[in-house]
């Protein structure tokens, strides 16, 4: 025995207490699944009930439609007896199938009027069921008020603003700003992220609108890659990302690392290739000290005559010549037999100077000696001439 209409929709109202705005058969298939399922749906507020029937009082399975992205009409360009929507949820794609295409019509027109809480435009409906549209919409306000708003804080003062009003407000203290901050528009920051995307996928950048940031992305999806842009306001404590749920954090670098992490890690900021070197360039050559010629030594001077004394072969050869610390000596083969040459060199020329002045020294000896010897041999001679005289 089939249980009345009545007492099921009474049965249904102790689950949830979400007000019933439109119920009606369809077909639902998801991605992963083949062929579409028979169901019975109900959609209360912004949730999509699904019953096996009509006649069963609890739910089989329930969509949220919060969570939706989108919602597209597959083949719009062709009229078909059957109308399918394309639902993007955050978890998961789903295909609602409707074999009437005016119930497919109202359908829509539901769906989006909850989750946009306006009603949409260009909706093939009768003048009845946009008025029914209008008790959805003023109900679903009644039950969820839009919250306001806090006022946006004053513009960044690195941010420009673009159009300098007469009286600015104080300018509020710069953020920690991010290394993929780039001051470009949208279509420049989405150029950037199409021509180079080896360098990462999101740029955060000024928004157009003042105190504002915004955040694009590139994405890659099953279809290819999309980009994105999101917005992100600045608040007194922290950042509101503007998403269907908004989302707040305290610091930019967090909003990066919110969307990092909902994209399991798949996305990455963008960070420009830094210059690197083409060339080496030769170091000079460490300073060498010259052995053959080694720097003159400033002798003070003595403040009594020295005495003169003859100089010995150890005194005549130069003093061998230290490097100085904090240098270094090159050692050469040709340069050591220079450097023996020139140490012979120096001791023969000492050793040819001291015989010529032993020469010169023993020949003035002998004329003094034969100077000596001639007068005495003639003071010898006037003695025995004057003697002999006598």
């Amino acid at each position: 025995m089939s249980v009345h209409p009545r007492v099921v929709y009474k049965r249904r109202e102790t689950i949830t207490a979400l007000p019933l705005y439109y119920s009606g058969d369809l077909l639902k298939k998801q991605s992963k699944e083949k062929d579409f399922k028979k169901y019975y749906g109900e959609l209360r507020g912004a949730t999509l009930f699904l019953y096996k029937d009509d006649t069963q009082d609890t739910y089989t399975e329930k969509l949220d439609l919060e969570q939706l992205k989108s919602m597209e009409l597959d083949s719009p360009n062709q009229r078909k007896s059957a109308t399918i929507f394309n639902l993007t949820l955050h978890t998961d794609d789903v295909q609602l199938k409707l074999d009437n295409p005016d119930t497919g019509e109202e359908w829509k027109g539901y769906i989006l009027t909850v989750i946009k809480k306006e009603i949409p435009n260009k909706m093939q409906l009768l003048p009845g069921q946009l008025l029914q549209l209008q008790e959805v919409l003023a109900q679903e306000k009644r039950r969820n008020p839009p919250t306001p708003r806090p006022p946006l804080p004053p513009r960044p003062s690195f941010l420009a603003s673009p159009s300098a009003s007469a009286s600015p407000s104080p300018p509020k203290a710069n953020p920690e700003v991010p290394a993929c901050f780039f001051n470009v528009n949208r279509q420049e920051a989405e150029r950037m992220l199409e021509a180079n995307p080896e360098y990462g996928s999101m740029i955060l950048r000024p928004s157009t609108l003042a105190n504002n940031y915004a955040l694009t992305l590139r994405q890659l999806m099953p279809s290819g890659p999309v980009m994105k842009n999101y917005r992100v306001t600045s608040i007194n404590t922290g950042f509101v990302i503007e998403l269907d749920t908004a989302v707040t954090v305290s610091s930019l670098n967090d909003v990066l690392k919110y969307f990092i992490e909902k994209t399991e890690y798949r996305l990455h900021p963008y960070m420009s290739s830094q210059p690197y070197d083409t060339c080496i360039d030769a170091s000079p050559a460490p300073k060498c000290i010259s052995i053959t010629s080694p720097t003159p030594k400033t002798v003070p001077k003595a403040q009594v005559a020295p005495m003169l004394r003859s100089k010995t072969k150890d005194e005549l050869l130069p003093p061998p010549t230290k490097p100085e610390e904090s240098e270094y000596v090159v050692p050469d083969a040709h340069d050591d037999h220079q450097l023996k040459l020139g140490q012979l060199d120096g001791e023969l020329r000492e050793v040819l100077k001291l015989r010529r002045e032993i020469i010169y020294s023993a020949a003035d000896e002998d004329e003094a000696y034969e100077n000596q010897t001639s007068k005495k041999s003639h003071s010898s001679a006037a003695q025995w001439a004057t003697k002999t005289a006598e």
